[in-house]
């Protein structure tokens, strides 16, 4: 089993996002890299406790080191809830303080927490007393609507670090609760990179992990040279696995293993697709994380167009990638 560290880890990880990172994708991103820091998409409180949906904290071994990122704003229910995952065995607790979405906000979570680092603190402080020794974090953003983030992220932080928190994943651009849907605030408000290079300055006692915009190794190196202690990647990852996380233990982790192509990562996949098939489970649900394995070379289009035109018929299974995998070869040749 990889190295469960998460602070070796955290220097690169793969964001949290609904209905994207999911454990088939999370398994399917550990095939490419055995050290990267991987997240859930965001489980509410609520539904652990309330709900008793367990299922949603569900993984395979083969994700360590894995995080658990939460939602919620209610400190007893939260805590609750990161009971529950530490006692599932992950290795991180997240708490979601970035998310702007209309659903998000009607709950009183996610980003507009960012305008009560009072109740954050109480959350992530009831959060760790019961966590036993699972690692707490937060992921945040730099402010919301018409705050100032030169002010009010200094703050933010300092009240985490009071209450126990050690390290903060940030998404460098404020989120804007009115006028701006999800997908429009991870892409029109200003990105503020040096803000957080001022933030680890501010904090050196804490780890600052940077998010946001982020496209690639290169430039993820660049921030690790800078003084940060990690990068969170997120569309980039998911859209392009073989270009970020393919060679990210080679790139960021120093490792002297050669790098994963798509190939492999589709392949390695099989034991597990038969596994899942075996257990019930629709091929499409596996495969649709599977479509940019090959981004940016010969055969990508074939081989996108072969999963989305096969894997949701009934009794898909390997096949269809054995199908695409001869195109994206035919074209290699």
């Amino acid at each position: 089993m990889p190295d469960t560290g998460v602070t070796r880890a955290a220097q690169l990880c793969v964001a949290p996002m609904m209905d994207w990172t999911d454990r088939h994708c999370r398994v399917f991103h550990r095939g490419f890299s055995a050290r990267t820091l991987l997240y859930t998409e965001m489980i509410t409180s609520s539904a652990l406790v309330r709900g008793k949906a367990l299922y949603l904290l569900d993984y395979s071994e083969c994700e360590h080191p894995v995080a658990a990122q939460l939602g919620g704003s209610n400190p007893v229910e939260l805590a609750e809830a990161a009971r529950v995952a530490a006692a599932q065995g992950y290795d991180e607790i997240n708490l979601n303080v970035g998310c702007p979405s209309d659903r998000v906000q009607s709950g009183c979570f996610g980003a507009v927490l960012m305008r009560d680092p009072d109740l954050v603190a109480r959350c992530v402080a009831a959060m760790i007393a019961v966590s036993g020794g699972v690692e707490v974090t937060v992921k945040c953003r730099i402010g919301v609507d018409e705050q100032n983030p030169e002010t009010v992220l200094p703050g933010f932080i300092h009240r985490m670090r009071e209450s126990g928190v050690k390290r903060l994943a940030i998404h460098a651009r404020k989120a804007w609760l009115e006028g701006l849907n999800p997908k429009e605030n991870r892409e029109i408000p200003p990105l503020d990179y040096p803000l957080i290079l001022k933030m680890k300055e501010r904090f050196p006692d804490l780890e600052i992990v940077i998010n946001g915009g982020i496209e690639g190794l290169t430039q993820a190196a660049a921030f690790l040279d800078q003084g940060l202690d990690g990068v969170m990647i997120g569309r980039a990852a998911y859209h392009a696995p073989a270009a970020v996380l393919g060679a990210a233990d080679r790139v960021i982790f120093g490792e002297e293993a050669g790098d994963v192509s798509g190939e492999d990562a589709v392949r390695g996949m099989y034991p597990y697709i038969e596994a899942e098939l075996g257990k019930g489970t629709r091929f499409h649900h596996i495969a649709r994380h599977m479509i940019g394995a090959f981004a940016g070379r010969p055969g990508a289009r074939r081989w996108r167009q072969v999963l989305s035109g096969e894997a949701h018929r009934d009794g898909a299974g390997i096949e269809v990638l054995e199908r695409g995998l001869a195109e994206i070869e035919e074209r290699a040749a």
